[in-house]
């Protein structure tokens, strides 16, 4: 029954149970920490090869050529990943924000004894020279200051992100008053501080409308169920509502029975909470998309810089009344708008004459979707703009401040996100929204149905890895080339 109905919401079945000591987030931010940690435990010693000479000079001895760390890459091998490890084993990574100074000292003095004990029989055993020994020596004050400054500006950056309310992440808590404050005050003030709640949700007072229309107001990416007293079948139908709106449904397990068929265990401030996730789980591989959609936008703005001189000379020239750049408010991701930035190609008066367009042309899209493709409001030059796609270069800006991403479902105008008339729709706003997709990729005059087009872009959300956005942003490059199904 379970795999039925998850195959009628479009998800695919949950994963195995795992009870972590952690939370994803949290465990994920550690590795990114200690992969930093790491890099610059190997700075403190390409610096101290960089010193070494003028610390030789200051002791009177004579200097040497070259920086010495060719004399130990063995070492450097053992030092780099033994280095974070022990942290860790120390305590070094855990509560951030309420850690002093003096309590980082002691773990750095334990993880440097132990790390010590095994360098010192690494250098008997591989009988390291003397002058490299100077390196290690100096290594050591130079790397503890880096990673207190490390620690410092980690401590400094989130102290002020949890401070900022529009960073906190919006949450909706599900339950009786009763037992939400129960499960609040449970929570430490770290977790607490990285959320913020944006409402409450009783059961027993709102119906499951009332609860849908609650999930697209205030565009939350995660609701967290506390509901002990509640029926299951109550419970199931508002899971239903996040699933089919694509928003993780974080469940308090306190009350869980075995009936619940393959959950999917997460940590909470130490509470264990069963998560039902239909988009992709968090992951390093989110975390590097990330990554090459800020450095990839920035590249890709740097190289087309030519092309948007042109197409800023000749929008002025063929349409001078109007701006260079159009925007307009999209839905991002969960549906919270932000303004995306097109290239205008159409004439300045476009969006008062579009329900006359309507009228006149008809939609070549069913659906909620209007589509067009000789649509009497572009301008000739803005018609070249759209064949070659470079209309939607100036979203590459979205990309870089983290709006949009290289690839993902195309975002829509909000006032199309309202005449979405099935709730499964939007769980495409699931995902951050992208400048290519698989609708954009392989030929958008082909598709007519926005059925159709929403099932390709959960088929993306269902399927997707790091080696589909790589193939598709390849097929994009030559329909970008030749135009191929431009609108």
């Amino acid at each position: 029954m379970a795999r039925n109905r998850a195959k009628r919401l479009g998800i695919r079945g949950f994963g195995g149970i795992r009870l972590m000591a952690q939370g994803r987030k949290e465990a994920l931010s550690v590795q990114a920490l200690q992969l930093l940690d790491a890099f610059l435990i190997w700075l403190s010693f390409w610096l101290a090869g960089i010193l070494r000479d003028p610390v030789r000079e200051l002791l009177g001895m004579v200097p040497m050529e070259g920086t010495g760390l060719r004399e130990l890459p063995t070492l450097l091998f053992v030092i780099i990943p033994a280095a974070p490890i022990t942290l860790e084993w120390f305590g070094y990574y855990r509560r951030p924000l309420r850690k002093k100074i003096g309590d980082s000292l002691v773990q750095l003095f334990q993880a440097l004894v132990i790390v010590g004990f095994l360098v010192g029989a690494l250098v008997i055993a591989l009988r390291i020279p003397v002058e490299s020994r100077l390196i290690l020596g100096s290594a050591v004050p130079i790397g503890v200051v880096l990673l207190l400054l490390r620690e410092g500006l980690v401590r400094t950056v989130v102290f002020h992100s949890v401070r900022e309310e529009d960073a906190k992440e919006a949450v909706i808590y599900v339950g009786s008053e009763e037992s939400l404050d129960e499960f609040d005050a449970g929570l430490s003030v770290d977790v607490r501080a990285e959320f913020k709640v944006v409402a409450r949700f009783r059961p027993s007072e709102g119906t499951v409308d009332e609860f849908r229309d609650l999930l697209k107001q205030e565009s939350v990416g995660r609701v967290i169920f506390a509901a002990r007293h509640t029926e299951f079948g109550i419970l199931a139908d508002l899971v239903e509502a996040c699933e089919l709106q694509g928003v993780e449904a974080w469940i308090s397990a306190d009350f869980i029975q075995t009936q619940v068929a393959r959950p999917d265990f997460d940590i909470l401030g130490g509470k264990p909470m069963l998560v039902l996730r239909s988009t992709p789980d968090l992951s390093w591989a989110l975390w590097v998309k990330e990554v090459i959609d800020r450095v990839g936008a920035l590249v890709i703005i740097v190289t087309t810089g030519v092309f948007w001189i042109v197409a800023a000379i000749g929008i002025k020239i063929a349409s001078p009344r109007g701006p260079v750049f159009f925007r307009q408010k999209r839905a991002g991701r969960y549906g919270k708008p932000f303004w995306m930035w097109k290239f205008r190609t159409m004439a300045p008066d476009a969006e008062a004459k579009l329900a006359e367009v309507k009228e006149e042309g008809g939609n070549e899209m069913s659906g909620p979707v209007f589509k067009l493709q000789k649509d009497p409001r572009v301008f000739p030059f803005g018609r070249f703009l759209r064949k070659f796609s470079i209309d939607e270069f100036p979203q590459f800006i979205n990309v870089l401040k983290g709006d949009m991403s290289l690839v993902g479902p195309r975002p829509l105008p909000l006032y199309e996100v309202e005449q979405f008339e099935k709730s499964e729709h939007r769980r495409r706003l699931s995902m951050k929204p992208g400048i290519t997709c698989i609708w954009q990729a392989g030929g958008r005059n082909k598709i007519t149905s926005f059925e159709d087009w929403v099932a390709m872009d959960l088929e993306y959300i269902d399927n997707w890895s790091l080696w589909l956005d790589l193939k598709l942003l390849l097929k994009t490059v030559p329909a970008v080339l030749f135009g191929w199904g431009a609108k």
